[in-house]
């Protein structure tokens, strides 16, 4: 199996994350406050073990309302404690008693109301706090990665979750491309499976060479916090400031129609991961898809992390919106062996076990663990 590459090489350390729910909590950050007047109610919501879309139904039926009438930022982990905020559509209608939701798994926390409803996306980032239990392995180097993503980020990969049971939405999307029907909200799925592989395969390629945090020739950079990129331009002193401040970071290609705007050196290796994927690039290009960036670097903010005991290590941060935190996880800690994973509950460290690509060697990257800022 192909591992997407590491960062620092191999994880010092094995250990299970989401042995609980209240091991990896999640706190939405929307950046903005509802406006205290209007027809759609934000709700802060807490739920534990619980799909998003789920709850969004159930407060739709709660509310006596059609499911399109309730909004929502993003998805939220559904093996986890997590905290966001839905929006409800009430023209006309007096707020519900929200203290009577059936669903204990799912609480209620505030409501106030608001002018717009929430769109998929709208979102600052989130809070994480996690827990990785049954920690065995080298805890003087387990310190150095930790002091190492805090100040260097990792590389910023499309998480497991993205692609589906096993990594099926690939295979899936590429059976769509050659003609299998499937419906509205399926195909959207499988678009964004397709972008993500070849994203990922141009980061691993990248991070191979040591150049994932770094200028390569012909490079176009997306600006920290917002959607926009811009160049290729010349590398120069203040490009190489930014860049060591985390105001800007190399970026990769969320393919669509047209040539990747990056040239030279970058354009080249991007362009050579396309032809590997000719009938992905096909796909997206028939389906009309706009190439977008995403950076090829994430930093996460806040960073801090605590031993519990000797065998549980607590880490707190908080990360843009679609970002994963498993891709900070993957970094420090390989899962246990299968024979060694905790009855009774999961344990699912990182995306090690990886069968979205197809059978590679792994290299290690070159160059050492050091920032390559410059």
């Amino acid at each position: 199996m192909f591992e997407l590459p590491y960062a620092c090489g191999t994880p010092p350390l094995t250990a299970c994350l989401r042995v609980s729910p209240e091991d990896f909590q999640v706190e939405e950050i929307l950046g903005y406050d509802a406006d205290g007047a209007g027809e759609h109610l934000l709700l802060w919501v807490e739920k534990r073990g619980a799909n998003t879309d789920w709850v969004a139904r159930e407060l739709a039926k709660f509310a006596g309302v059609p499911q399109v009438a309730v909004g929502y930022a993003g998805m939220k982990d559904r093996h986890a404690v997590t905290r966001q905020t839905f929006s409800v559509q009430l023209a006309g209608r007096p707020d519900p008693d929200w203290s009577t939701f059936p669903h204990p798994e799912v609480k209620v926390l505030a409501a106030i109301r608001h002018s717009r409803k929430l769109k998929r996306g709208a979102l600052r980032g989130n809070r994480f706090v996690l827990v990785l239990r049954d920690v065995q392995g080298d805890r003087a180097n387990a310190e150095e990665v930790l002091q190492q993503i805090a100040r260097r980020g990792v590389p910023n990969y499309f998480g497991e979750q993205r692609f589906g049971r096993q990594g099926g939405n690939v295979a899936q999307a590429r059976a769509m491309f050659g003609g299998r029907r499937v419906d509205r909200s399926q195909r959207s799925m499988l678009l964004s499976a397709a972008r993500s592989q070849i994203f990922n395969e141009v980061l691993a390629a990248r991070v191979e060479r040591g150049q994932w945090d770094m200028a390569m020739e012909g490079e176009v950079w997306s600006l920290a916090g917002s959607r926009s990129w811009f160049g290729p331009e010349p590398f120069d002193a203040a490009l190489a400031e930014r860049l060591a401040r985390g105001d800007i970071h190399p970026s990769g290609p969320l393919w669509g129609q047209g040539e990747p705007p990056t040239q030279a050196e970058a354009g080249a290796l991007e362009r050579g991961i396309g032809t590997l994927n000719e009938d992905l690039v096909a796909g997206l290009t028939a389906a009309r898809m706009d190439h977008e960036r995403r950076p090829l670097r994430l930093m996460p903010e806040h960073m801090r992390w605590r031993w519990l005991d000797d065998a549980a290590l607590e880490m707190s941060f908080e990360l843009p919106a679609g970002a994963y935190a498993t891709v900070i996880v993957r970094e420090l800690a390989l899962p246990p062996p299968l024979s060694q994973e905790p009855a009774g509950g999961r344990c699912s460290c990182s995306s090690s076990r990886d069968s979205r690509f197809p059978a590679k060697k792994h290299r290690a990257p070159t160059g050492s663990c050091e920032s390559g800022s410059r």
